[in-house]
């Protein structure tokens, strides 16, 4: 028979003890406690390092990046195969010449002004010259006298010739005879020659028009002396006429682009008082040779002017389009270094950056070609620091394309 109590049992009328549950649990829960307070101390501690390693590691990745020297970069721009180039240009008639006069005396009238067309040969202006007058009349009465004398001088010996068939006279005679003539005949001669130059002088009192064009400036008026510069002083310039049909542009080309500029290219004119219009012209002509002061090569372009629009000593701007080399790259003028072993510009490679020596060409201001040293592809540093040096790793913070650049 089982009798069960609070601390023991009866089995058999055997009374057992029975085990203190509440003696044997306190040392489990107990030992429980403080392995799960040993896990979250061990777990606090592990996280704590943890996150102090990461947050280092962060902070040497970020000091690492902060170190690096931040640069923008830019894409060489290749070259058109033209280059259009814009030039002063002198605007000039296609032929302009002065009116001076051949006669000295003092005007009598003018007929033409400034602004008049004129053609070939037409009377410009009228010079009254009495000295003239009076030279060529006092010339043709000495030529008259000289003719009479030689009249008697051919009369004298043509009878000194009949009578020494005769032996009427002697040969004395007859030679000074023949010798009289020959003289007279000489003296006449010059006489004639004298008119003549005075009859050329006095002819020279109307000033008629060279060639046909227009009258630019007219220098004198009715009354003014004349000097015409044979008996020494200042010439006397009358008019000025120009002819525009057709207009000489000069302009001075810079040395570097001499060997681009070939005769048959065309070019383009634009004037401040023809916005927005263009007046094309062709290069006929340079000097083939280049200005050592100037370092510059004249060249002309011929430009047709029917209509008189352009007028003669305009300053125009000549667009010329001049062949360059493919190979050629531009880049900012910013990205250039300066060093005692030449020009170098820096260029981004893995990260790193490395001084490429280059060799320049022409310089726009803004812009400057490179002829060799960097490739179509590369990245070049924009306004690199002094300090930068080869291998030096650097931080890409922006890049330009090549469209970009201005």
């Amino acid at each position: 028979m089982l009798h069960k109590t609070e601390n023991s049992t009866q089995i058999g009328g055997q009374t057992l003890p029975l085990p203190d549950v509440r003696a044997t649990g306190r040392p489990l829960n107990k030992w429980l406690g403080m392995t799960i307070a040993f896990i979250l101390v061990a777990a606090v501690f592990i996280s704590g390092v943890w996150s102090r390693v990461s947050a280092r590691k962060a902070l040497n990745a970020e000091t690492a990046q902060v170190a690096l020297t931040a640069v923008s970069v830019v894409t060489p721009q290749q070259m058109a195969p033209a280059e259009e180039i814009i030039l002063p240009g002198n605007v000039q008639p296609f032929i302009t010449s002065p009116i001076y006069a051949r006669t000295s005396g003092y005007l009598r009238k003018w007929t033409v002004d400034i602004g008049a067309h004129v053609k070939k040969g037409q009377l410009l202006a009228v010079i009254e010259t009495p000295e003239v007058d009076q030279q060529l009349q006092q010339s043709l009465s000495n030529l008259n006298t000289a003719k009479a004398n030689l009249a008697l001088a051919e009369t004298t010996k043509n009878r000194y010739e009949g009578m020494i068939r005769s032996n009427a006279v002697s040969q004395q005679d007859v030679d000074n005879a023949v010798g009289t003539y020959n003289a007279n005949k000489a003296i006449v001669g010059a006489n004639q020659a004298n008119v003549k130059q005075l009859e050329a002088l006095q002819s020279f009192e109307k000033i008629y028009a060279p060639f046909a064009g227009v009258v630019t400036a007219r220098n004198t008026d009715i009354g003014d002396l004349i000097n015409s510069g044979s008996a020494g002083g200042v010439k006397t310039d009358l008019f000025h006429i120009a002819q525009p049909g057709t207009l000489r542009v000069y302009v001075n080309v810079p040395e570097e682009y001499s060997q681009g500029t070939k005769v048959g290219m065309t070019a383009d004119l634009s004037l401040a008082e023809f916005p927005g219009r263009k007046f094309q012209g062709k290069l006929v002509r340079t000097a083939e040779a280049i200005n050592m002061t100037t370092r510059t090569l004249l060249i002309e372009i011929d430009v047709n002017n029917p209509a008189g629009e352009l007028l003669t000593g305009s300053y125009a701007e000549v667009h010329l389009k001049v062949p360059t080399q493919a190979s050629t790259l531009l880049l900012p003028v910013n990205t250039l270094i300066f060093r005692s072993e030449g020009l170098r510009v820096g260029v981004v490679k893995d990260g790193k950056a490395v001084l490429a020596a280059v060799t320049p060409g022409r310089d726009s201001g803004n812009q400057i070609e490179i002829v060799a040293g960097i490739k179509p592809g590369d990245q070049v540093i924009i306004n690199p620091p002094d300090s930068i040096v080869s291998g030096q790793r650097v931080q890409i913070v922006q890049a330009t394309l090549p469209g970009d650049i201005k």
